[in-house]
């Protein structure tokens, strides 16, 4: 296993999405259809990536997996296990629910699974923000009384955003997206959320959504306090670490190469502008002169087994998402 994956997107339609996927990434959307979030990449019961092109053409990641796991992700790589990360787009057109997923220590006897992510923003519209954690010095007492007030926003945190920002959002922070956002969210493998929350809307049906307000209050961290994005930089750097998983932001000039060494770790490759052609190492140690086209939007899976070169066709940023294993 030494070609990279790649794979085909699934789409969600959500109330608060829209159709920037279309005409900011080019992808071809279902009609007339408010899409939301894109699933790059899921290893989950309910929804499976599908291998677009390449030797493993229609595989799912989880039979990927089963087939090729140490060569995929290493010799250490548990059976049966699936992939602990999952990819999205979202299209924010309006403003999500404000909401929280819950930390480990509470998660299982919620029910539900634990979920850190991380937030790049790659377009927003002129003022747009985003809210993570709550004002300083709010208290859980404060916070229950604004639900029942509708007063809520008063306790959040709000702050501007622009294109090339990113914030790490862990299990227990309370978050929502405002409307005009379009961000690469990479989040550990779960898909439990809490409403708590949602500003007067309804859902796609003209009914008001679901709320999950106790465990929303179980799941808060109230010690939790106007936390900082990583502001866009034009230089290379980490932009996330955490235990789950970290993220290098690499910014490369037109023709400027990077290098991804093969048995070291398998990673996730993220072209979230610009972009380049990817060449992958073949057994017998050399290299296709052409490549695979990468364009800005896709998110590929390089094994640990395999080498690749990226070449910049014109600036371009990624993202290399690392250490989840």
């Amino acid at each position: 296993m030494r070609e990279l994956l790649r794979f085909h997107p699934l789409y969600q339609e959500r109330v608060w999405g829209g159709r920037a996927l279309e005409s900011v990434l080019g992808r071809e959307l279902p009609p007339a259809q408010p899409i939301g979030e894109s699933w790059e990449v899921v290893d989950r019961p309910e929804a499976q990536s599908v291998v677009h092109g390449g030797a493993h053409n229609g595989l799912s990641l989880g039979a990927v997996l089963a087939k090729y796991g140490p060569d995929v992700m290493g010799p250490k790589w548990p059976a049966g296990k699936p992939f602990p990360l999952l990819v999205k787009w979202l299209d924010c057109r309006e403003r999500l629910s404000l909401q929280v997923h819950p930390p480990a220590a509470v998660a299982a006897g919620l029910g539900g699974e634990p979920k850190t992510e991380n937030w790049y923003i790659a377009q927003t519209a002129p003022d747009a923000r985003l809210i993570v954690g709550l004002k300083r010095g709010v208290t859980r007492a404060q916070f229950e009384r604004a639900i029942a007030d509708n007063t809520v926003e008063d306790c959040v945190h709000h702050f501007r955003v622009a294109a090339g920002d990113s914030i790490l959002v862990h299990s227990g922070q309370v978050h929502a997206i405002d409307a005009g956002n379009l961000i690469l969210e990479i989040q550990q493998n779960s898909d439990t959320t809490y409403r708590v929350y949602d500003w007067g809307r309804v859902g796609l049906d003209g009914q008001p959504r679901q709320l999950h307000v106790a465990q929303s209050l179980r799941s808060i961290d109230w010690d939790d306090f106007e936390p900082a994005p990583v502001r866009a930089a034009p230089t290379s750097g980490v932009i996330a670490d955490c235990p789950e998983f970290s993220i290098r932001r690499i910014v490369l000039g037109a023709g400027e190469r990077v290098h991804l060494r093969a048995g070291e770790q398998p990673r996730l490759l993220s072209v979230v502008s610009g972009g380049g052609r990817s060449s992958a190492e073949n057994s017998a140690g050399t290299r296709s002169p052409l490549g695979q086209k990468l364009v800005r939007g896709e998110n590929v899976l390089l094994p640990f087994a395999g080498a690749f070169t990226f070449s910049a066709d014109a600036t371009t940023i990624l993202l290399v998402t690392e250490n989840f294993v």
